[in-house]
């Protein structure tokens, strides 16, 4: 196993295994793909003058989701359902933001109702709150008057951003699907190149709590030309349920995120036994050193957070 300098890379055996999943990842039932890793754009909501609709706002334990308002609220008359479950809830003039604590747990919604102290139409709005374990929504605008053309202007080009990134997934998933395995299929999509494959242990990383039930081990990284695999080893203590990873985000301090291509896990993690977790992401040559936070989760309430993951 060599390290970042080499030109070049003795396949080890920790290394053969990688390629070798990274290449059959696609064609294997149990991988998952992410539809989009992407940063989020800033979503805007209108409220209409009767009020009547509801919509929805996703959120995330130990995440901050940010509304901002374009009308001053009454403060003292923000109303939130089950409150107790929100570690943070702060109020002020134009802004409202919201922090959920673990429980409860993914899929759970919530009604916030704010009024507004002009009393003008309309006069109050309501907002569902609804957990998913990693995809809150960072900034949301709420405007209860006209918007200036500048912000249809700016939603508009996020739209085409978001279409052309969609273009941009299916093109490479096409273009993917008739390609050979094994080296073959990695040489051809320009995911290995002469260089080889960089291979590192991730040190100092954050792992979950003691009481948590998970245990994490020494974590791998493997880095291409545009991809990076991580590769973790996760626990189950005796006494608790199965894991079954079912999605994953990378995400740096300011919020920037890694395109996650896949999430592969060969079977469930029964308690008492340990298994490997390998995300892969874009990684493009020359993306500045950052520190991430790897988040994965299953598809019931627990999340497993792996903070101060550096790749060098």
């Amino acid at each position: 196993m060599t390290g970042l300098s080499g030109s070049h890379f003795r396949v080890s055996s920790r290394t053969w295994t990688v390629l070798v999943v990274l290449s059959l990842m696609g064609r294997t039932a149990l991988a998952q793909q992410e539809p989009d890793g992407t940063v989020q754009a800033t979503r805007r909501i209108e409220l209409a003058a009767t009020g009547q609709t509801v919509p929805e706002v996703v959120v995330s334990a130990g995440l901050s989701t940010v509304l901002l308002f374009d009308s001053e609220l009454a403060r003292e008359s923000v109303e939130l359902e089950g409150r107790e479950h929100f570690s943070l809830l702060e109020v002020g003039q134009t802004v409202i933001r919201l922090i959920p604590s673990p429980h409860p747990g993914p899929g759970a919604r919530m009604l916030m109702m704010v009024r507004f102290r002009d009393g003008a139409a309309p006069q109050r709005a309501s907002f569902l709150l609804r957990v998913h374990p990693a995809r809150a929504e960072s900034v949301v605008e709420v405007y209860r008057e006209k918007r200036t053309l500048e912000t249809y202007q700016q939603e508009v080009r996020e739209a085409r951003a978001v279409a052309l990134r969609c273009q941009e997934e299916n093109a490479r998933l096409l273009s993917e699907r008739d390609l050979p395995a094994g080296l073959t299929g990695l040489l051809a999509t320009g995911v290995l190149e002469s260089e080889g494959v960089a291979v590192g242990e991730l040190r100092g990383f954050t792992r979950p709590g003691s009481g948590s039930g998970f245990a994490v081990r020494p974590m791998y990284f493997y880095r291409s030309a545009s991809r990076i695999a991580v590769e973790a080893t996760i626990g189950v203590a005796e006494g608790r349920q199965p894991w079954m990873a079912s999605g994953a985000t990378i995400k740096d301090t300011s919020g920037g995120e890694l395109k996650v291509l896949r999430v592969w896990q060969q079977e469930a993690i029964a308690p008492g036994r340990q298994g490997r977790v390998i995300v892969e992401a874009e990684y493009p040559s020359g993306t500045s050193q950052r520190t991430f936070s790897l988040r994965l989760w299953e598809d019931g309430s627990r999340v497993i957070t792996l903070g101060g993951v550096t790749f060098p």
